[in-house]
């Protein structure tokens, strides 16, 4: 039945062979003139697939959009992918639809190419059946055909009859020194440089689409390659073990694909209907969430099993009132004092959803029942998020709904509140619109409402809700200071550099200078790089601590243990860059800060548009002085000046401090009151509206 239907296929392939070879007169010409016309013949579905193809990378910036978006939403992206397949009539099959097409020519090419009597000399079934009977020719071979067509060719006799000998007598096997009836791996000599041939033949295919082939070039370099290894493996076995004219076909089949691409990217050019600057952008959303989670983690099987158990009980809770999301362990210092003011003043329960699976909350949370933890990685929170169901959710990560932390589809009246993670101005330390999506701000003191306000108003965007709140963070430094004392008296004064880590940091502009000027019996010096520094340029930390080695002692030492931050406290003057140590130190200790005006670290290249200064700029003359990196010649001078005027200080300290915070010594309580009160409101509004 198969062999039936396969005659009736190549019926007019075979039609087109024979025209060929009648033109040429030599069988491997005509496989390269047949290869060229068959090219020519499915050349509507290859511009099809082009055009296909171009469709496919034109909308590539919108689907991975949207799977930076929904993803983990499955069933979302496919929905919304749909969607956009439609509008642009883009055909998921195309790509297909070829492949099959290039397996069927080349089915087609090797049946041909075993039967050159059937298809090029004319004969019937019946005849070859009958030819190959007399001649003792096995005819259950699949190369039957070719053996007896050698068999007449050797005769000096009439084996048929005189026209049909003539015939086959015609049919000219040799091309370029290589007989295409040949099988390399049957006959070696030199025709195993076929084999050799049509791989490379490939290879260059596979190359020249990678570069070439709009779709192609887009995909990944492991599907890239793939692809090329197959190739080159179907070419090779073709090369050794069918005869060499099926592998002459591929090898020219290959490089008219080859010049085809090229010729249609002349046609249709690609990049008039691609945005590649879009996609190159889109690329990196997608790979800023496919990076969220550790790879390399041993741990990584027992965390997923964790977080689905999690993620699982999270969702079993019914009537969740308060969802507090945070990053990591670290960030539970900025919700400790709230938590505790809301477990004292009600019976509310708290689901603290954290995406560090060590994080001390979970300790914590075995201490106090109403405390639910949950562990939800980067990833999987994404669906979490999509998917909330509380009635109010705190977190200190900006940027909601810019990335990939999105507002809930499953209730949009959820009140999203940000909580404040520094102290410090939020229109140039955050990105644009990074509160843009909040409904409330707890601010921490009027600096945040002003900027606020005049960002609203500059964008035109709805008022939020802003909360008078102020930094509990800070009242527990300030309840710390009396633990601070460090030195006897008379001892030496403790100067600490502590920078920032970003681009012109003092660790790689200035360092040589500080403490080539304040190096001796007089001072201390702790350099304190930023944890940020430590991990990123470890490398180039080592050779500065290895360039201090005769140093460090009593004059000098680098702290790079994190964990104590005994140090900072204990300090008598600070010397900092734009980190934003500088207003903590100042206002638990009440010692003076040296500012170096290195580059600013500035998030918004935009922030000028809002009047309001940012408390970075305006607190350096109001907590310490700030200098220019040139004139740190006589830093020395200046330490020795800011540590006599201490007492000054301490006096312009404490006024910038109950000007910078709202509610200083209750701020948490003012918090939850905000928190408990809102509740009950959304509450009662919930009841009036199911009766």
């Amino acid at each position: 039945m198969f062999e039936q239907l396969m005659y009736y296929i190549c019926v007019p392939l075979g039609m087109l062979m024979k025209l060929c070879w009648q033109l040429v007169g030599n069988y491997g010409v005509a496989i390269l003139l047949f290869t060229l016309l068959s090219k020519l013949v499915i050349l509507p579905v290859t511009v099809w697939v082009h055009k296909n193809s171009i469709k496919m990378v034109k909308i590539q910036p919108e689907i991975n959009f949207l799977k930076a978006k929904y993803y983990g939403d499955l069933d979302t992206v496919a929905n919304k992918q749909s969607k956009l397949f439609k509008r642009e009539k883009y055909s998921p099959i195309a790509s297909i639809v070829s492949l099959l097409v290039q397996l069927f020519l080349l089915s087609a090419i090797i049946e041909i190419i075993y039967h050159p009597l059937t298809y090029i000399v004319g004969l019937s079934p019946d005849a070859i059946l009958e030819m190959g009977t007399r001649l003792g020719v096995d005819m259950t071979a699949s190369a039957a055909e070719i053996e007896i067509v050698k068999l007449v060719q050797a005769s000096a006799s009439v084996v048929v009859d005189a026209a049909t000998d003539l015939r086959i007598a015609a049919l000219d096997f040799g091309f370029l020194g290589l007989d295409v009836s040949e099988v390399a791996s049957e006959t070696l000599g030199k025709n195993v440089l076929v084999p050799v041939i049509a791989g490379f033949a490939a290879w260059f295919f596979c190359w020249s689409q990678n570069k070439l082939n709009v779709l192609q070039a887009e995909q990944s370099k492991l599907s890239q390659y793939g692809m090329m290894i197959f190739s080159v493996a179907l070419s090779l076995y073709l090369g050794f073990f069918v005869p060499v004219g099926i592998a002459l076909y591929w090898v020219f089949s290959n490089l008219f694909s080859a010049l085809q691409q090229v010729l249609l990217n002349l046609a249709v050019p690609p990049q008039k209907h691609v945005d590649y600057r879009a996609l190159e952008k889109s690329r990196e959303a997608l790979a800023a969430i496919e990076a969220l989670d550790p790879k390399n983690d041993p741990r990584i099987k027992e965390y997923k099993k964790r977080e689905k158990a999690d993620y699982k009980r999270f969702f079993g809770v019914v009537n969740k009132h308060l969802v507090i999301y945070s990053e990591k362990s670290g960030f539970y210092k900025y919700f400790e004092g709230l938590i505790a003011a809301l477990l004292e003043k009600s019976n509310l329960t708290v689901h603290y959803v954290t995406s560090d699976p060590d994080d001390a909350i979970f300790s914590l949370a075995e201490r106090e029942p109403r405390i639910r933890p949950y562990y939800i990685g980067n990833k999987k929170l994404i669906t979490l998020m999509m998917r909330m169901d509380a009635d109010m959710v705190l977190m200190t990560t900006p940027d909601l709904e810019k990335y990939y932390i999105k507002r809930s589809l499953v209730r949009k009246d959820i009140e999203y509140v940000y909580i404040p993670h520094d102290p410090m101005s939020m229109h140039m330390g955050f990105r644009e619109g990074a509160l843009d999506h909040f409904d409330t701000i707890f601010c921490t003191g009027p600096h945040i409402a002003r900027e606020v306000r005049q960002t609203e108003s500059v964008y035109g965007l709805p008022e939020k809700t802003l909360v008078e709140f102020g930094y509990p963070l800070m009242e527990k430094l300030l309840a710390s200071r009396a633990v601070t004392a460090r030195r006897e008296e008379g001892g030496r004064k403790q100067i600490l550099i502590g920078p920032s880590w970003q681009e012109d940091n003092l660790m790689d502009s200035c360092l040589d200078t500080l403490i080539d000027g304040l190096y001796g019996d007089e001072y201390r010096i702790v350099v304190r790089p930023h944890p940020e520094y430590k991990k990123r340029y470890g490398d180039r930390l080592s050779a500065i601590v290895e360039k201090y080695r005769d140093k460090i002692g009593e004059g000098l030492c680098f702290e790079l243990d994190f964990s104590d931050n005994s140090s900072i406290y204990s300090s008598d003057l600070l010397i900092t860059d734009w980190s934003g140590i500088a207003p903590e130190f100042a206002y638990a200790t009440g010692k003076p800060v040296l500012f170096v005006n290195t580059k600013m670290k500035v998030e918004n290249p935009n922030w000028q548009r809002i009047e309001a200064i940012p408390v970075e700029i305006s607190l350096r003359e109001r907590i310490g002085v700030s200098v220019n990196k040139e004139d740190l010649s006589s830093v020395g001078q200046t330490v020795a000046e800011l540590l006599c005027s201490e007492m000054l200080y301490k006096e312009k300290i404490g006024e910038a401090l109950r000007e910078h915070f709202y509610n200083l010594g209750s701020s948490a309580d003012e918090g939850a009151r905000y928190i408990l009160r809102r509740l009950r409101e959304i509450q009662i509004k919930r009841k009036e509206e199911n009766k």
